[in-house]
């Protein structure tokens, strides 16, 4: 059952004191200025802050944390939820998902991330990198759910010049499309798929073009096995070396997945400047037989974050489920318990995810978007409290989250969203139709 309209629900953005909300160094204080950034954070802050907010959060009984940032996600994917499992990649791509997708509409992208934003919401994740089709109507849906994204057209010309023309000017349309709706938590991204997807000519293209309008660029890379035997028989390189002769491998970009980097490989993401997005979750379901190479990449000083992946390869958006699993791998994987250990996996989910999207520290520190969130300090999973951190990671999943804000704007209090049964209706709707026109079921 979902929680009913709180009485003192902050239905307009404006200035706001979160009082004594716990964290690992003790209660503390978060004041919010009236244009979403934090003014102050401490033992004391709200005491000389208390008369001029507009709105007053009680944050006892919560535990402080910066939100979530997902790095890797196909948000309206989310309309594919449970449809095609169990499959190897490449037919689980061939034969379902891409021949379902051929039918998607800019409807089915609004409220397919529509109901992404409702889920990353209500589990904490108040910023995403995304990457799909109809990516107008995926910013409508960002708009009306007041989340932070970094959104990129998925470019695939599959080496032919005519379509790789369309994909030129669909990119240059979307850009011209975001940066007029000045919302700065909107912002446009670059994104060739794969190298396996988009030409030499289609990347060297992209490069020139993120260099030229100062946007970021959005990839998968080395994701599979197969992957890298076809760079290497195809071009006689490895994909990373692919990437960077084509001037892909920048400051700017994010790369995902990323399993089967080798040491070398590591080195030159580090050198490049490349964040990398570790998606755990997707990677064991597909079976990619390796886990990303994360030790390799921190001697690296590569900025490792985290991401979900699509629905359809994950299930869910969770990103405390996530977080659990990718230190879990990680472990596991690599025969190292001690590798990836809580308080790093917590930072890839933060602060790793802020400097991958380029949004400050993701930290709860003064000048810093008020990218917040509170969870129940007495839920089951917070039971005992020996640790935050470690209950955070091993313990919780988003369940426990109870609020949210971002840009300091209230998204989620006590567990109620507005607008949520529209979402939940208009997204179940859309998808039947969607399996129903594509005739594949």
């Amino acid at each position: 059952m979902m929680a009913g309209h709180p009485v003192d629900f902050p239905e307009k953005p404006g200035s706001l004191l979160i009082k004594g909300a716990l964290t690992e160094s003790g209660p503390i204080d978060i004041c919010v200025d009236e244009d979403g950034f934090i003014g102050a954070a401490g033992p004391d802050a709200g005491r000389n802050f208390r008369g001029e907010a507009e709105y007053v959060l009680d944050g006892t009984g919560s535990v402080a944390l910066p939100g979530l940032v997902n790095t890797h996600t196909h948000a309206a994917m989310t309309l594919l939820r449970g449809y095609a499992d169990d499959m190897p990649l490449q037919p689980w791509l061939s034969e379902k998902i891409w021949p379902l997708e051929s039918h998607l509409n800019g409807d089915d992208v609004y409220w397919g991330t529509r109901l992404a934003c409702l889920e990353m919401i209500r589990t904490g994740t108040t910023a995403f990198k995304d990457m799909y089709f109809f990516m107008e109507d995926a910013a409508r849906a960002v708009e009306a759910a007041g989340l932070r994204a970094v959104l990129s057209y998925g470019f695939i010309d599959l080496g032919n010049e005519q379509k790789r023309e369309q994909e030129i000017r669909g990119t240059e349309r979307f850009v011209r499309h975001i940066k007029a709706l000045d919302n700065p938590r909107i912002k446009a991204s670059v994104g060739p798929h794969a190298i396996y997807t988009v030409s030499q000519e289609g990347l060297f293209w992209l490069a020139e073009y993120s260099k030229e309008e100062g946007i970021a660029i959005h990839i998968h890379l080395s994701e599979t096995e197969q992957e890298v035997r076809d760079s290497v028989k195809a071009c006689g390189m490895r994909p990373p070396e692919v990437l960077d002769r084509c001037g892909i491998l920048t400051p700017r970009t994010v790369a995902a997945h990323c399993c089967w980097l080798d040491q070398a490989e590591c080195s030159l993401l580090g050198k490049r400047g490349v964040s990398v997005a570790y998606n755990p979750v997707s990677n064991m379901k597909l079976a990619v037989n390796r886990a990303m190479p994360y030790h390799w990449l921190k001697e690296a000083g590569v900025n490792v974050s985290l991401g979900t992946d699509g629905c359809s390869s994950n299930n869910n958006l969770d990103m405390f489920e996530e977080m659990k699993t990718g230190a879990l791998l990680q472990k596991f994987y690599w025969n190292s318990p001690t590798l990836l250990p809580a308080s790093e996996m917590l930072s890839l989910a933060t602060t790793g995810g802020a400097r991958a999207l380029r949004l400050g520290s993701g930290t709860i520190t003064p000048g810093n978007p008020a990218d917040l969130i509170l969870l129940d300090r007495h839920a089951v999973c917070n039971t005992p409290l020996h640790n935050i951190t470690s209950n955070v990671v091993y313990s919780c999943n988003g369940s426990a989250v109870m609020t949210v804000l971002c840009q300091g704007r209230v998204l989620m209090m006590d567990r109620y969203i507005p607008g949520e049964e529209e979402v939940l209706q208009r997204a179940s709707a859309v998808a039947e139709d969607l399996v129903k026109r594509a005739g594949m079921r």
